[in-house]
């Protein structure tokens, strides 16, 4: 009954894959004459005369964008140098509290010894 079952699927699955691809052939078939008259450089071909406020605006966003993608880049830049610099401050640190742990157990067994 399972086999059955499987075969049932791989069936279907294969009867809808075989109808879409026919599917997805047959629109391509229907606009391939309308694709090969688009321009091949990837230009949509209409040019829009745009107003002088209107290039104005663009071209301030575009310098603010730039601005603002500048001054990212340098804020990243020191956050990751900060970082950087208190992993390092982080480490002495763990390495002198380390040593002291070390020499404050030594006194303890010493402490201990002259009991």
């Amino acid at each position: 009954m399972l086999i059955v079952r499987c075969q049932m699927f791989e069936l279907t699955a294969f009867i809808l894959f075989i109808i879409s691809t026919g599917g997805v052939c047959f629109i391509l078939y229907k606009k391939m004459p309308t694709l090969a008259t688009l321009p091949k450089n990837g230009h949509h071909g209409i040019k829009i005369k745009k107003h002088k406020s209107w290039l104005k605006l663009e071209q301030r966003w575009k310098e603010f964008y730039f601005s603002y993608f500048k001054k990212q880049v340098w804020l990243h830049k020191f956050l990751s140098r900060c970082k950087i610099l208190l992993l390092k401050i982080e480490r002495n640190v763990d390495v002198l509290l380390h040593g002291m742990r070390k020499k404050a157990q030594e006194l303890d067994k010493e402490v201990k010894k002259k009991k």
